[in-house]
């Protein structure tokens, strides 16, 4: 009888030892600790707490209610000081004071990390051959509903977003394909191919290109940027500001142009391969439009692929400098937002 009492007594003590906190971030949720797979893509809500149940090597297992698996792994970036945020009262304190010592943190370290973990990129000469990736946002959102730059919150239904009417900066990519991480520690290589990419280092982004980047590159949100860089921006032959700018300009560029028009015109209808050459054609110069990939999903125009020259801040110019290329996709709808 006394050895039933004192198991009980173990297990309730080691109920209440869990911890019952608030995440500071909306971290996705996975099912294993090396991040390779999240069921029905879970992110946490920053709004309810979270029970851990282990701690390990950076990492927490939590108990996500609802979700199968319920036992999920976050990163312990997900979550502030464990011991503050156990008092409900604390969170927006917590919060505020790991935000403040974050951006000091940040803007002391930004250049010494980046120095150690990648060779400087102002000494080299911008890639010759390069391919832009444009996306149609409102396709892409039609299977990643999950993911935070698809979520529209309540209050911003009255008005539309740039990404519903305009083409979205997916990447700007150094070729050939495999010309990627160049002098990117192994850490980081290891990061960015697991997904990781919220623990990747903050780019030290001028406030300016920050801005523009956010509006033309919806996953943002999503820590896109610093994927895009590590992998690809690395071998770009600039810093990260330079390729950045350059990478806006020619979105917007495009989107400014009768292409970009005319897909705004052509949202909810079919359009072809042919009349989008013909297109570029006419606002870029003849031959442009040979330069030119569609990529279809399910139907959809889900991306752009602009093949481009180098040497040049002028859209039509890098078109006539790029390679000729084939299209397998021949056409398809113009995706509107809404799921």
């Amino acid at each position: 009888m006394n050895k039933i009492i004192i198991i009980f007594i173990l297990f309730s003590i080691s109920i209440l030892a869990r911890e019952e906190v608030f995440p500071s971030q909306e971290c996705p949720a996975f099912n294993n600790m090396r991040h390779t797979k999240n069921t029905h893509g879970i992110h946490l809500d920053t709004q309810k707490k979270y029970t851990i149940l282990q701690h390990h090597k950076g990492q927490n297992l939590i108990l996500v209610k609802g979700a199968y698996p319920a036992q999920r792994w976050v990163d312990d970036t997900c979550f502030s000081k464990r011991s503050e945020l156990s008092n409900p009262l604390n969170v927006e304190k917590v919060k505020c004071k790991a935000i403040g010592i974050e951006d000091e943190l940040s803007k002391a370290s930004i250049n010494i990390d980046l120095a150690k973990h990648t060779k400087k990129y102002q000494n080299k000469n911008i890639s010759k051959y390069n391919l832009l990736i444009l996306s149609w946002h409102n396709a892409f959102c039609e299977t990643h509903r999950y993911k935070k730059e698809c979520k529209k919150s309540i209050f911003s239904f009255a008005k539309s977003k740039y990404s519903e009417k305009h083409f979205v900066l997916h990447g700007l990519w150094p070729q050939p394909k495999n010309k990627i991480y160049c002098d990117v520690s192994r850490e980081y290589v290891n990061l960015d191919k697991h997904k990781q990419w919220n623990r990747l280092p903050n780019l030290g982004l001028s406030d300016e290109v920050k801005n523009r980047l956010q509006k033309v590159m919806p996953g943002y949100s999503s820590n896109l940027h610093k994927h895009e860089w590590i992998k690809h921006g690395t071998c770009y032959g600039a810093d990260v500001n330079v390729y950045y700018e350059e990478a806006i300009s020619m979105v917007e560029q495009m989107n400014d142009s009768k292409v970009g028009n005319f897909f705004t015109q052509h949202i909810g209808k079919h359009v072809t391969l042919q009349q989008v050459r013909a297109l570029f054609d006419r606002s870029f110069g003849l031959g442009t439009g040979k330069r030119v990939e569609l990529k279809c999903n399910k139907g959809l125009i889900s991306e752009i692929w602009l093949h481009l020259g180098s040497g040049s801040h002028v859209l039509g110019t890098l078109l006539k400098q790029g390679q000729q290329t084939r299209s397998y996709c021949q056409g398809g709808l113009v995706d509107k937002a809404g799921f």
